[in-house]
């Protein structure tokens, strides 16, 4: 065992565990964080995704002893009481479904519009492509993405064109 210290949504936690266990382990066992999930555990549906340094990242292949930077989950986002824009645009565009892939949709869609504020439908086709939804409501992904990407650069919601073309 040994201890190391992430900084996980801007808090520094110490933690004692194996060298190599897996972020995702660290951050909902030791942590009690809910948000990120065990998916496939091979980093291929994105269920686990968090973001490391700007970087969406797939926590369940991710060494936690090896983590630099700051970690961001789901929990992190609401700042002040007040949903991030991605999660709010989530909920007014009725996103879920089963809900399961959410956390890696949402971590993923946050990371991208960090990237790049205002992308374009074929961007967030592109940006989106690694989080897998069994459900499939990559429509109404797209809507909440260019939903938030507006409410983000004019500090509210407006109206989401079309996406279905």
């Amino acid at each position: 065992m040994s201890a190391i210290t992430l900084n996980v949504n801007g808090t520094e936690h110490t933690v004692d565990v194996d060298p190599s266990t897996r972020l995702l382990y660290v951050l909902r066992n030791d942590l009690r964080l809910r948000g990120p999930r065990f998916g496939c555990g091979l980093g291929q549906c994105g269920a686990c995704t968090v973001i490391i340094g700007g970087v969406a990242t797939r926590s369940c292949i991710t060494v936690a002893s090896r983590v630099s930077g700051e970690i961001t989950t789901l929990e992190g986002l609401a700042k002040d009481g007040r949903l991030d824009p991605v999660q709010q645009a989530w909920i007014d565009e009725q996103v879920p479904q089963c809900g399961f892939c959410q956390n890696g949709q949402i971590m993923t869609a946050k990371a991208l519009l960090d990237r790049n504020p205002n992308p374009t439908d074929a961007e967030i086709r592109d940006g989106m492509a690694p989080a897998l939804c069994r459900c499939m409501t990559y429509y109404r992904v797209q809507a909440a993405i260019k939903r938030a990407a507006g409410g983000a650069r004019d500090g509210g919601p407006d109206p989401v064109e079309e996406v279905i073309r």
